[in-house]
């Protein structure tokens, strides 16, 4: 368990998954943008 209390206070850590998180948060709004898009062009 000790590994694991590291990676949750490591900031390397955290910020590679705020980084990460921040990624995934663009992809799914410009998916979402791209499908709203071409459901609205018919």
């Amino acid at each position: 368990m000790d590994n694991l209390q590291v990676l949750l206070t490591d900031p390397v850590v955290l910020f590679s998954a705020g980084g990460l998180l921040l990624l995934f948060g663009i992809g799914a709004f410009y998916i979402y943008l791209f499908i709203s898009k071409m459901n609205n062009n018919e």
